[in-house]
Order: C-alpha cells, then structure tokens, then sequence
C-alpha cells in the first residue's frame, strides 16, 4: 500500500460511510482480533460499522471488547446480505480470496462497494481496489496497527483496540516463538501494552480456559499421533465418533497439530479431523524451517496458507484422506531431511 492509497483512503474515511468488515470462514484469534480492532477504530470516525463472520468462532475469543456486536451470516443471513449490499466499504480482513468466505462469496463477490484488503496470505486474488498485503508479516492484526499508523492515528488507539489486536499477534505468532516474529512485531506489542492490553489476562482468556471434556480429547488426539521418521513426519486423527464422544466444540482442536510438532526431529505435522456434517475431513499442516506447508496443502489439499502453517481439505474418508498423506511424503522426503 503506498502513499498515494493511504491519502485516497484517508480522504474516503474523511465522511461517515456505512463500511462490513469481514473475516474468513471459521475465524481464528487472528481473524476476530484484526475485525474488531479495526471496528474499534473505525467507529471512532463515526462511522456506521458492521463485523459480519461468516460462521461462529470459539468460545475463548467471545470475551474481546465489541464481541457482541458482531453479526453471523449463517444465521442473521438476511440482515448480513442487506448491510453488504448497502455498504459503501467493505474491509476483507485475513483472507484475500473470496471462497474463504464460505457462503458469502457471492454476495462479496456481487457488491459494488469499494473494497479493501488488509492481509498476510500468500497469492492474493486481484478483487480490491486497495490492497495491503504482505506475506513476511507476522499477522493481519500487525498490519491493521501498521494501517492505522500508516494514516497518522495510532494516538487513537486505545484498550479496547490494543486488546483485539494483542490477540490476533499472540496467536498468530504462537505465542510469539514463531519465525514470522520479527523485532517489529515485539515493538508493537510492547506499544498495545503501554496502551491497556493486559498480556496476562489475554493469555490466560485464551490459553487457560480449559475444561474436562477439552483435555479429554486432548488426551484421545496425542493417543492417536503416529510418526513417520523416515519422513520425519508426524500426524494426528480425530474421527467425529471421537468427537462426539468428548462434546467437541469449536476451537477445541486449536493449536493441537502443534504436539506433533514438537517432537524432536520433526519437521512436518498434520492433524486429520472428520466433519460428517460439511462432508470433508478438515486438515491443519505445521512445519519448520523452509519447508512450505502452503506448497503441499496447495498441491493435494485444496488449501494453502504460509509457509509454516496451512490448512487444507479432503473430501476422502478419513482413513483414505491419510494413506493418501502418507503416499505422498516420499516425494518430500529429501526437502523433509534436508532440514
């Protein structure tokens, strides 16, 4: 985004408009952090402003400022089309393709409002009129301070701001320990403390609000890990009779492909997840170093992301989803080994 977008966008911002603000399917901490951070602001320039999700998120995001504002499109469908239709700006937060957006697509996709991407994804589709997109930041949440810095308001942040983009930072970044975390992204976040985001209380709201069924699966997911060290590969399953059995809720399976990461010699982690009710079974990918989990998701998965996180799909049952994981890694076993 050069200077020339940011004086256009600042002229545009100058009037009260009726702007949707609008994340992926299936948000994450990063996707509700950036929408309400950004609606946070933008409300302050009295202007009229909707965060529309396309489905519902996990329970451990519900407690951020302005959560309860922010309207369901597989639910409140009517209302959510009427405001896109009549919105004159559209924010696309954290995705930068419209099918990410599920059963939104065609409405986004149909609306004559002037949009504008804020994004860290890889291979952005050409739908905004302005677009912010870069893959080498850590977040959508650190480029939403860097747009609001970029439009000389970053005085403007206040705790409920600096608290929804603290958590789209934390999480995206794995709690900071990720390679996408740079001195920058330390040095924004030690300015949203200064500003009111409790770090302690933020981890503990997301990270330590287990409870017993939770832990449980936890425990049925780490049994079914498998290893494959010739690939130095590891892989998790969870089928939805494994699901059910727990009282499995949104978010619950977050941040769990992870164990296998963790595992010394492991390069590439996967975690498979049986959703009988979309029909697919749903795929979480996890690496280190420079091998591209966007690649592979891409490639065989209908999916893609970073380089060290992606997500994917597979319309196999769960068993055949895995063998054919299984019989594609020789071909990445010397990029695998090479790490």
């Amino acid at each position: 985004m050069n200077k020339q977008d940011i004086t256009s966008i600042k002229q545009l911002l100058y009037t009260k408009k009726k702007i949707v603000i609008v994340p992926h399917k299936n948000p994450d901490g990063d996707a509700i952090g950036s929408t309400l951070g950004l609606f946070h602001y933008l409300i302050k320039g009295n202007h009229n402003v909707h965060v529309i999700v396309p489905n519902d998120y996990p329970s451990f995001l519900k407690w951020l400022p302005g959560n309860d504002t922010i309207l369901k499109h597989d639910i409140q469908t009517k209302e959510c089309n009427t405001l896109i239709k009549e919105a004159d700006v559209i924010f696309t937060l954290d995705f930068n393709a419209f099918h990410r957006t599920g059963n939104m697509e065609t409405v986004l996709t149909e609306s004559s409002a002037l949009k504008i991407m804020i994004d860290h994804h890889q291979a952005p589709d050409d739908y905004a009129t302005y677009m912010f997109s870069d893959v080498n930041m850590s977040s959508t949440c650190e480029m939403v301070y860097h747009f609001i810095d970029m439009l000389g308001d970053s005085n403007a942040i206040d705790s409920n701001i600096a608290t929804c983009l603290y958590v789209g930072i934390m999480t995206d970044t794995g709690s900071f320990r990720f390679r996408s975390t740079t001195s920058t992204t330390h040095k924004i976040v030690a300015k949203l403390i200064e500003k009111g985001a409790d770090n302690s209380e933020i981890h503990n709201n997301i990270y330590d609000s287990n409870n017993y069924e939770r832990l449980q699966l936890l425990g049925c997911a780490l049994t079914n890990l498998r290893v494959i060290p010739e690939s130095r590969t590891a892989y998790i399953t969870l089928s939805q009779n494994e699901l059910q059995k727990y009282n499995y809720k949104k978010g619950d399976t977050e941040g769990v492909v992870n164990y296998g990461l963790s595992l010394d010699g492991i390069v590439l982690a996967a975690i498979f997840i049986e959703d009988k009710k979309e029909g697919i079974i749903k795929i979480s990918l996890r690496s280190k170093g420079d091998f591209s989990v966007n690649e592979l998701s891409r490639a065989h998965f209908e999916g893609g992301g970073h380089i060290n996180a992606a997500g994917g799909k597979s319309h196999l049952s769960l068993n055949d989803t895995v063998e054919k994981f299984i019989s594609i890694l020789p071909s990445y076993n010397k990029a695998l080994n090479d790490e």
